[in-house]
Order: structure tokens, then sequence, then C-alpha cells
């Protein structure tokens, strides 16, 4: 009885145009979608201004240190500051450098070189790239000219100690590869819930209220296991490599419990909703609203120490808020499910939890015109 669900619950997947587009076409869709607007991850080639009336060796160094930056344009050269600020106005551009005159001479005499730096606020999020590079490029002038003065004195040339900035698990810092590995996870979570109280709703308005027995209620959670697992394994393990987000490479075996983890507890939180619907339309209807409160209420870009108390405990409930920091975490960062022990125990709690609800709600309640609902 056990197989021939599971096999009928293929059956009623493929047979519901609804239910299909939504389980497996939507979450093939959403992989392409959803990251294509975050292509362009990380601002580059920014137009900016130089105004050098220094004119000078060390003046030209830091215009060519720009010009070299990834995500600087030198677009335009102008005589003076009002140019440049006509310049900044009327073309909509990232940012203007001012290099005053005396530049060189201030950095020979040991005293410090100032150089003005302008964004453009009409556009924040480019001009601030602009000028973190350009700080950058001043930055390494500074040092250099700091090394310069320090010979010339008769002190060491180098720091004892120097700064090196790598990114960890962000390796590429944008925010595509901030946001989509946890939102991936959403979608699967989603659609899954989606689909199944969908059909579960589909029934209920045909049938009335019915009871399933125990196996038959195996073999649909069962099916609904492999197209989640299926679902994660097209995620993690291609749909991720082909966005060139950040990968991990982390434990095989981690990965395989966590993800079982993750989708057991979807499944059963799926199931104990499935039997509260009664039209097939309600399901879409709540959840399409709540994706955005659920990505939130998970922690990954709101962090949950910044949330009340109460609402963090209450987005434990939620299969996401565990399935997500655990499959990012196995995934993105390389933890081992040691490390994850809290979210582990949260989604396995989960599973004992909807699992006993759903199973109780679908074979337990009776009623007087109640028929057990055998596949086919």
């Amino acid at each position: 009885m056990t197989g021939r669900a599971f096999l009928a619950t293929f059956r009623a997947v493929l047979s519901d145009r609804s239910a299909f587009m939504l389980i497996v076409v939507s979450t093939i869709l959403y992989s392409f979608f959803y990251p294509s607007a975050y292509s362009g991850e990380v601002a580059v080639r920014i137009p900016v201004a130089v105004v050098d009336l220094d004119d000078s060796g060390a003046s030209r160094s830091l215009v060519r240190r720009i010009a070299a930056l990834q995500q600087a344009d030198l677009a335009a050269r102008p005589a003076s500051p009002g140019a440049a600020r006509l310049w900044l106005e009327t073309t909509g551009a990232g940012a203007v450098v001012i290099i005053p005159e005396g530049f060189e001479r201030h950095i020979l005499n040991g005293a410090q070189g100032t150089v003005a730096l302008y964004g453009n606020g009409a556009y924040l999020l480019r001009s601030s790239t602009a000028l973190s590079g350009i700080g950058l490029a001043v930055t390494t002038i500074a040092g250099e000219a700091a090394s310069d003065q320090a010979m010339a004195q008769g002190a060491p040339a180098r720091p004892a100690l120097s700064l090196v900035q790598r990114p960890l698990f962000n390796t590429r810092e944008g925010y595509g590869s901030t946001v989509f590995p946890g939102v991936g996870f959403l979608i699967i979570h989603q659609t899954l819930l989606m689909g199944l109280t969908m059909l579960a709703a589909t029934l209920r308005e045909t049938l009335g209220r019915f009871r399933l027995p125990s196996r038959t209620l195996i073999g649909i959670a069962l099916a609904f296991f492999v197209i989640g697992w299926a679902d994660v394994a097209y995620y993690a393990g291609f749909v991720f490599w082909f966005q060139d987000y950040p990968r991990a490479a982390g434990s095989p075996g981690a990965l395989i419990v966590g993800g079982s983890l993750f989708v057991g507890a979807t499944v059963a939180a799926a199931l104990a909703l499935a039997s509260l619907f009664r039209t097939r339309e309600r399901p879409l209807q709540l959840w399409m609203g709540t994706s955005l409160a659920i990505f939130f209420l998970a922690g990954l870009s709101w962090p949950a120490e910044a949330t009340p108390a109460w609402l963090a405990l209450l987005a434990r409930l939620l299969p996401t808020t565990a399935g997500i920091h655990l499959m990012v975490g196995l995934n993105q960062m390389g933890a081992s499910l040691a490390e994850q022990t809290r979210e582990v125990l949260n989604l396995a709690i989960l599973i004992l939890v909807y699992g006993g609800l759903a199973w109780w709600r679908f074979t337990k309640i009776s009623a007087p015109d109640l028929q057990p609902l055998k596949p086919d």
C-alpha cells in the first residue's frame, strides 16, 4: 500500500497542471530568474573625474592608480573644481577626486598630503563603491610615502605588522551571494508546502473529509521527500555552481543528513497544514504573502539578536529558520553537524511534532461520513 501511494502521489503531481507548475516548473524557473537580478553583484567601472591641480609625479601616480581600479572608470579630467562639479551634476557620475596644488611638496617635506573626494548622493551605492576603491588607491600612495619618509629619517622602512583583508565565506562580497543561498532553500520549502497542501485541498473539495491509512500517509510523505531531496540536490549541486556562488565543499555525509532533516521537517509541516485546508486556492492565498516574512524570520538577512525574543522563539516553529541556517552553514561555510547541533535538534523536533500532528489528523480523526481513502 505504501508503494502504491508513493506512485499515486507522483501521478497526482503530473496530472494536476497547477501543482506540477508549482512544484517542478517554478522551482527550475526561480533558480535562473531570481539570481538574474543580482548578476551584477559588484558595481564596476563607475565614471569618475579627477582634477589634478598639482601636476606632479606623485599626483600622476595617484591618477594612474585610480584609472587602474576595477571600481572606477576615469571618464573626465576637468580643469577646475567648478567644472568637475558641473560634470558630476550633469552626467550623474559616481565621484570626483580633487588633488590640490602642493600635494607632492607636502609629502616630500614630511607633512601630510590632502586629497578631496566628492560622491554623488543621488546614486549612493555607486558612489560609495567608487569612493571605497579610490580610498584604497589613496591609502596605497600614503603607505608608500610614509615608507619613503621613514627611510629618509633613518627609521625602519616597513611596519612590523600589516593588515590583510580577505573575505571568508562571501568571497565576491556581493548581495546575491549573501541572499540567494538562503532564498534557494526558502523556494524549496515554499513550493513543497504549497504543492502538497494544494493537492490535499483538492481532494478535500472533491471527497469532503477523508481518512488515510498510515501506510498511505507514509507513501505520500516519501514521494514528497524524494521531490524535496531532488530540489536540494539541484540547488546545492548545480544552481550554486552555475551561478558561481560561494561553496565550502561541505562533507557529503553532513549535507545528506542536513538536507534530509530540512526536507523531512518541510514535508511534515506541509502534511500537518494540508489537513486544515478545505479549498484549493487557500494555500496559495496564505503562503504567497508570507515568503518575505518567513525569510526575515530565518535570521539570515535580519539578525536574530535584533529581533524580539518572543518572535525569534516563534520563528523556531518554522522549518526554514533552522533549515536555512543549517544548509547555508554546511554548504557555504563548511560547518560540521556538531557545530550545527542546535539546528539539527530543532529540525528533528519539528519532524516529530508536525509528523505526529499530521498522522493524528489524517489517520485518527473520525466522523460519521468519514471513509478511508485508498490509493489507486
